[in-house]
């Protein structure tokens, strides 16, 4: 007889001012097959190469609300005069299963999960809060991407600031670096966390 380790799946939840890097960080974590990344869904429009269904459920604020209330979503939160929230079905379907999952969300969402009375959802979660390295880098990166206005370049770096101070409420901090470094330090924290005794469950399995 053979021990096996069998888990539930662990809820990485991954937070950053906007223009930190975030989304590329996850877009390279994406292309591995370490997890199932929950697509969020938003009200914004989509930008320029963003695929509805790959990128976020692009809903109107009627459709979004009314899932809202129906008690669909695991969170949700007003971003930058825009609804951004995380379908509950698909992240507890695939933590019930094993499977680990990974969520960009925001400071709002990351706090309202932290908040959850769901049992699966909380035992699950490891939150990640990726800090920029100065705010001058941070705007740096913001305009470099040239998706924003002037006034919405000022509004994220003022959202920025004050999402910044939050970092202690997160498990882990990573100081941004480069795209690299930042993915090595995503991926030891991985590691650690799946391993952790607390979470795994010894099963007898048959030898072959």
């Amino acid at each position: 007889m053979n021990p096996v380790f069998r888990r539930q799946g662990i809820l990485f939840v991954i937070s950053a001012p906007s223009g930190t890097g975030k989304t590329t960080l996850c877009e390279n974590l994406r292309a591995t097959p370490d997890f199932i990344y929950s697509v969020s869904c938003t009200t914004r429009l989509p930008r320029s190469g963003e695929v509805d269904g790959t990128d976020y459920h692009f809903l109107s604020k009627e459709n979004f609300l009314s899932r809202a209330h129906n008690g669909e979503m695991l969170e949700y939160a007003l971003v930058h005069g825009n609804y951004y929230g995380t379908l509950k079905t698909t992240v507890k379907e695939a933590l019930a299963q094993g499977t680990d999952v990974l969520l960009d969300i925001d400071v709002q969402g990351a706090m309202s999960i932290r908040k959850t009375d769901d049992v699966m959802v909380r035992d699950s979660l490891v939150d990640v809060f990726i800090m920029p390295p100065t705010i001058e880098e941070l705007e740096k990166r913001l305009r470099k991407r040239g998706t924003e206005t002037e006034e919405q370049v000022q509004m994220r770096l003022r959202t920025g600031r004050e999402e910044s101070k939050l970092w202690p409420l997160y498990k882990y901090t990573i100081l941004s670096g480069s795209m690299e470094e930042d993915l090595i330090k995503f991926r030891a924290i991985m590691r650690a966390e799946r391993y952790l005794s607390r979470r795994l469950e010894l099963n007898e399995g048959k030898s072959a």
